[in-house]
């Protein structure tokens, strides 16, 4: 199911500050929707109107919401198990791939072919990398474990320097 398919819906939201810059975090009543890292707060909020455009999207002033916390801890430390449920958006192939994913240990990362392969689809490696280009969830949804075949840095949705940022940040977990 598409984002842009919530016609009146509410969508709750929250900003906050990690080791990305500001980060927007949205719940639907089904779960978390969408984790954006950004620059301003009204960048962000405007990028959620942008992918859920018949929505209601309402600040949710309680800094202490369980999801939102929930979630900030998770950028903090991904080892750490998310215990908020997600609300994926997308299609039946995306939710498949995000779900495969999550399946990728903190520290760890795999190539889009090995994703590919995992999921008995091996010559779909480019639609592998369309699916993480279309992910609402940073980090959450770890597209940023997906690398090239050859080990290097691929594109990001939020910018190679970000995708950097998030693996030394959790490289830097795992040796603890």
């Amino acid at each position: 199911m598409s984002g842009k398919n919530a016609v009146g819906e509410t969508i709750a939201w929250q900003t906050g500050h990690c080791y990305l810059g500001e980060v927007l975090v949205a719940r639907t009543s089904m779960g978390v929707c969408a984790v954006l890292p950004g620059g301003s707060p009204e960048e962000l909020v405007v990028e959620l109107a942008r992918r859920f455009p018949n929505a209601i999207l309402e600040h949710a002033n309680n800094s202490r919401a369980d999801w939102f916390s929930d979630v900030m801890n998770y950028l903090i430390d991904s080892r750490k198990p998310l215990s908020v449920q997600l609300d994926l958006r997308g299609t039946d192939f995306q939710c498949r791939v995000w779900r495969a994913l999550q399946e990728i240990p903190s520290g760890s990362s795999a190539s889009y072919g090995e994703i590919a392969r995992r999921m008995g689809i091996p010559s779909a490696s480019r639609a592998i990398a369309g699916a993480c280009a279309a992910n609402p969830l940073a980090v959450v949804v770890p597209c940023h474990r997906i690398l090239r075949s050859d080990g290097s840095l691929s594109g990001y949705r939020w910018g190679v320097r970000r995708k950097q940022a998030v693996l030394s940040h959790e490289q830097g977990l795992s040796e603890r």
